[in-house]
């Protein structure tokens, strides 16, 4: 009774004060500590990577692995992966750089947003792969610790959308509508009126809050899936792959920006259902490995 009259008094307040409720979005992404800038997006990037090697590192010192090994090869995992999602933006969403009009040499600010989580698995993945053949460390129990990890590290990674004004939905008046501001990529702050009051664009779903929930939850899903069931190596990996697409297709549908479409539908949409049928693939087929595998460590043999 008390949660139903939440959103009634939320709108009897917008409405006395003639502004609607609304999440508030920054109006400012970029801060400057003498000449150096300080990006949000960046900060919520490196965050996300911080919190996901730490939880990695647990998760395989609890399996056998040496303390930091986890560190060693994110350093090789973390730079393909950064390069992955660039490239799989500027793949997917190519006009604003190379089409009419474009600007080439924006394809590297990627302080402005602009990294396809498709891309960075796959490249980051490759480069988990070099590291751990480096490291003596199994791929497949890396990549199972890594991956609720990773999922934090998404949700952690949306907040540097929401610092950047990007990533909402179409327009709605519910009660947890996100305020947005026409944006100024290039000085990353909202674009100000004469009155220096900054210029709001409108209110709309906040999908970059949907997606991070969305990943949280899987997250704990996985968690507690690992704990629970005696999975084989790489079942986990293959229950993110599977499960991510699920929740990213009901956001990317939701979601007004601008995209390239084939058939009608957005390409991430059809890259999120292609993303999901290889997971179901790979959860077949890494359960037909040997269970025994599972009770080795992660460091006593070398992926192959």
């Amino acid at each position: 009774m008390v949660w139903t009259g939440i959103p009634a008094l939320a709108a009897q307040a917008a409405a006395v004060s003639g502004v609607p409720a609304a999440i508030p979005s920054p109006t400012t992404g970029v801060w400057h500590l003498g000449p150096i800038p300080i990006r949000a997006y960046a900060l919520c990037i490196l965050a996300g990577i911080v919190v996901a090697v730490w939880l990695t590192d647990r998760r395989l010192v609890a399996r056998g692995a040496r303390r930091g090994v986890a560190l060693d090869i994110s350093a090789w995992a973390v730079p393909f992966g950064i390069v992955g999602g660039r490239l799989y933006h500027l793949i997917t969403t190519p006009q604003p750089y190379f089409g009419a009009g474009g600007r080439p040499m924006d394809a590297f600010a990627i302080w402005n947003g602009g990294l396809g989580i498709w891309g960075a698995v796959a490249l980051g993945a490759l480069g988990a792969w070099i590291g751990c053949r480096r490291h003596g460390v199994s791929f497949l129990h890396f990549v199972d610790a890594a991956a609720p990890g990773v999922l934090i590290a998404q949700a952690m990674g949306r907040f540097g959308n929401y610092f950047n004004n990007e990533i909402y939905g179409r327009p709605t008046d519910l009660p947890w509508a996100l305020k947005v501001y026409e944006w100024d990529t290039s000085l990353g702050q909202a674009v100000r009126d004469a009155a220096g009051q900054p210029v709001v664009k409108g209110f709309f779903h906040p999908t970059f809050l949907y997606e991070a929930l969305w990943v949280l939850v899987l997250a704990a899903v996985l968690l507690v899936l690992d704990r629970r069931r005696n999975l084989r190596p790489g079942q986990l990996f293959a229950a993110y792959v599977m499960g991510y697409p699920v929740g990213r297709i009901v956001v990317e549908n939701m979601r007004s920006d601008s995209a390239n479409l084939i058939l009608g539908q957005r390409v991430n949409t059809w890259v999120s259902i292609l993303v999901f049928l290889l997971g179901v693939w790979l959860w077949r087929r890494f359960g037909r490995g040997p269970r025994q595998e599972a009770e080795e460590s992660p460091a006593s043999h070398v992926a192959s």
